[in-house]
Parts: C-alpha cells; sequence; structure tokens
C-alpha cells in the first residue's frame, strides 16, 4: 500500500469514527463507543430504541443487510431526519451520514423504535 493511499484511508477511517462519535455523544451516549468493536453496534441498536439481541442478527447473512437498514432508518428518525436519509445517508452513504447527524443541527429526539 503507497502512502498516499494510507494517508486517505486514515483520514477517511477518522471521519467516519467523529461522526459516530459526535452523533453518539448527541445521543446521550458514550462517545467512545465508536471505536469498541461489537459495543459500537449495540449503542447503535439503543440510540435507534431495538432491543440489544438485535446484535445476533446483525451477524446472520442477507438477515444483517435487511436489519442495519431498519436500524438506520431508525436512527434518521431518532434525529428528525426522514427515511429518505436514513436510507441514502446513513445506510448507503454512512461516510457522509453520520458526519452530518453529529456535527450538524440535528437534534436527538429519543429512540424511534421504543
Amino acid at each position: 500500500m503507497s502512502t498516499g493511499s494510507l494517508i486517505f484511508s486514515l483520514a477517511f477511517a477518522l471521519l467516519v469514527i467523529a461522526g459516530m462519535w459526535a452523533t453518539f455523544s448527541k445521543a446521550g451516549k458514550p462517545g467512545w463507543a465508536a471505536i469498541i468493536p461489537f459495543y459500537n453496534i449495540y449503542v447503535w441498536l439503543k440510540v435507534a430504541g431495538r432491543p440489544g439481541w438485535w446484535l445476533i442478527l446483525l451477524l446472520i447473512p442477507i438477515v444483517n443487510f435487511v436489519i442495519s437498514i431498519i436500524v438506520s432508518l431508525d436512527v434518521a428518525k431518532s434525529f428528525g431526519k426522514s427515511g429518505v436519509f436514513g436510507f441514502f445517508g446513513l445506510w448507503l452513504f454512512g461516510f457522509v451520514g453520520y458526519p452530518m447527524l453529529g456535527f450538524g443541527s440535528a437534534q436527538y429526539r429519543g429512540p424511534a423504535a421504543a
């Protein structure tokens, strides 16, 4: 891997982590959870208002696509955003959507699925 692609990859990863950190913080959850594998998914589920055992569903091939779309839609609704933002901004292009939620003007309104 060249130095340029390594720097780009690290910058991209930092952008995603910073966006998730800020989003979790806005939702009243620990921001540092964004850097802990599996725990970050658990916190993501809680922000959406889904039960923690759904983490198991996210480990099942094919089922994980459906569950991740549902949770992304719920996270968007939890921040007062539309389902379109949830699908495109959070599920498909999360590297753009999560920084928008975390650093933008969106306010957490509570778990949408609760």
